[in-house]
């Protein structure tokens, strides 16, 4: 049986974080609000949990999830290096909806799925997420329903498609912005953006100047929503082509990930 939390409530509040704290501890998963949309999380170091994560989303573990912290320590130690740009990155956007994706540390003991040595890490803006995830660590989150259908923007979207398959609920109320977080690779010499989203490339430009920005068809196997994300990418790429243009994306309409 699933317990939920009001967080708007002083006492619900706490008594919900301490209730998700230790169930992510004992390997269950909870699910928890963050600035673009509701995410299931569990820990992050436990593979079972993370097998269970998966397979309440009935996801394959050829699509691994994020890892979401609350602090920068956590990420810098979840990682080889932060490289040439992601402590600038990070400096600028965090917290925030930016995906940031490092080469992870090889002495992790952990199981995310196939990662291929690579972990996606952000730090979201919410100061129920942020609370919790100070608490536990670092914890894999992926959004909040199930694969293919639509992203839970509360938390009774997210308990409708996972039921009681969760064993906490924080509610944090509507989300205030369902655009997904913007997704950066940092494990090549260029940053090559993965995914359009919240930020846009004129606001990564600012800080990283070079990104390298895939056409539609470099990825065949993109979710229907990726493909739109993808699409949108290509087109700022063809107007930065273009003298005097800008290169700016538009918002692709949902989002299949977190990327949070």
């Amino acid at each position: 049986m699933s317990a939920r939390y009001d967080c708007a409530d002083t006492q619900q509040r706490e008594e919900g974080l301490v209730a998700a704290a230790s169930a992510a501890q004992e390997g269950q998963l909870i699910v928890l609000p963050t600035d673009t949309v509701y995410g299931v999380g569990a820990d992050a170091f436990n593979p079972q949990a993370v097998a269970a994560l998966l397979a309440a989303k009935g996801r394959g573990r050829n699509m691994p999830p994020p890892v979401l912290v609350g602090s920068v320590g956590a990420a810098a130690a979840l990682t080889e290096s932060l490289g040439a740009f992601g402590q600038d990155l990070i400096d600028e956007f965090w917290p925030g909806p930016l995906t940031l994706v490092f080469r992870a540390s090889q002495t992790l003991m952990w199981d995310l799925g196939d990662t291929m040595g690579t972990v996606a890490v952000r730090m979201p803006l919410h100061p129920v997420a942020l609370d919790l995830l100070r608490r536990t660590g670092p914890m894999a989150v992926s959004s909040a329903n199930r694969h293919s259908l639509p992203a839970a923007t509360t938390a009774d979207e997210a308990q409708v498609q996972l039921g009681d398959a969760i064993s906490v609920y924080l509610d944090g109320g509507p989300c205030t912005d369902n655009a997904p977080s913007t997704i950066l690779d940092l494990t090549g010499t260029v940053p090559r953006m993965l995914r359009a989203g919240a930020l846009s490339v004129d606001d990564l430009r600012k800080v990283v100047p070079v990104i390298d920005l895939p056409t539609a068809s470099a990825e065949p196997e993109l979710s229907p929503a990726d493909r739109r994300a993808a699409a949108a990418i290509a087109a700022a790429n063809a107007a930065s082509e273009v003298p005097d243009a800008a290169a700016k994306p538009d918002d692709p309409a949902d989002e299949s990930d977190l990327g949070d």
